[in-house]
């Protein structure tokens, strides 16, 4: 299969950047930014070098722990929009769904610094008040990494997320960490929640998720609609290597220290590293890079707030 005969996006290839992520990061690498102020700088960085596209979350400046707190994303999000650099602001709407049971053998009572449970409405706050252009939804519950922590969005907290998002006018982002999420996500376009074009994130690698393996890339592939447009990545050292294999196979390319810390083996990265070695391989491939205008064009997306 050819990229120009299975490309999504029929002119070209964008980059999303994911800054920062929630995951345990903060104390291995000095590069992930943590502060608002880190958070943006780094996000107009990677549109400086390439991404037409950055995903945000955001951390609590003191502790570098992940936050929901409104606040932070608002000052994020004033900061890149008062600056002359043009580039989509993509907010998680993941935040919320942590789950961490006590114990394998006493679940309850739940581990609370390792919960935060909150309704859809509440989960979407900070995208009411901000109204990015894109925001995410990630499309399922799962195992996610050791222990007893369970990334939890039972059915119907997404259905009420997704018409939520839909009356807003943002475009969802579907994460798809598992073969059944894609499945999801094929309801919930049926359904008549999700409009046109349908945008989503394949989400490789992460335990107990789908493998980085082309094989479980492929099963994903093979089974997401025509017309819709998908990015993929993968975590840790496979993270610059899925850059050509996205390409590759019709989609798009997402990397950033959320999911990868290194440039090589004992190089830490930056975001800006990120997305310039993903741009060296991306035209070296002979690829055209998307700006965030032709992106907006592609993706339907609404001029922000």
């Amino acid at each position: 299969m050819s990229a120009t005969t299975i490309a999504t996006t029929a002119d070209g290839i964008f980059i999303t950047c994911a800054v920062t992520g929630s995951g345990n990061t903060v104390n291995k690498s000095d590069k992930v930014p943590v502060t608002p102020e880190q958070i943006a700088s780094d996000c107009i960085a990677a549109a400086k070098a390439g991404a037409a596209i950055v995903h945000i979350h955001v951390r609590d400046p003191l502790t570098g722990e992940p936050s929901r707190e409104l606040k932070y994303y608002r000052e994020v999000v004033e900061r890149i929009r008062g600056t002359d650099v043009d580039v989509i602001i993509n907010l998680t709407a993941g935040m919320g769904g942590d789950l961490t049971f006590g114990s394998a053998e006493q679940p309850f009572p739940v581990d609370q610094a390792g919960t935060d449970m909150v309704g859809a409405t509440e989960r979407l706050e900070h995208i009411r008040e901000l109204m990015p252009e894109i925001c995410t939804l990630d499309c399922g519950t799962m195992n996610f990494g050791e222990g007893d922590y369970i990334m939890v969005n039972s059915p119907s907290t997404l259905t009420a997320m997704a018409r939520q998002v839909q009356e807003l006018g943002v475009r969802p982002e579907l994460e798809l960490f598992d073969l059944g999420h894609l499945m999801f996500a094929r309801s919930m376009v049926e359904q008549g929640l999700i409009d046109d074009p349908v945008m989503v994130q394949l989400c490789m690698g992460v335990p107990w998720g789908a493998g980085n393996d082309l094989n479980s890339l492929m099963a994903f592939v093979n089974n997401i609609p025509s017309g819709w447009t998908y990015s993929a990545f993968s975590i840790g050292r496979q993270q610059l290597p899925y850059v050509a294999a996205a390409a590759l196979v019709g989609g798009n390319v997402r990397v950033g220290l959320e999911d990868n810390l290194y440039l090589g083996r004992g190089t830490l990265a930056s975001n800006e590293d990120l997305v310039n070695r993903a741009v060296i391989i991306l035209e070296g491939m002979n690829y055209n890079l998307l700006g965030p205008e032709a992106v907006r064009e592609n993706l339907q997306l609404k001029s922000p707030k």
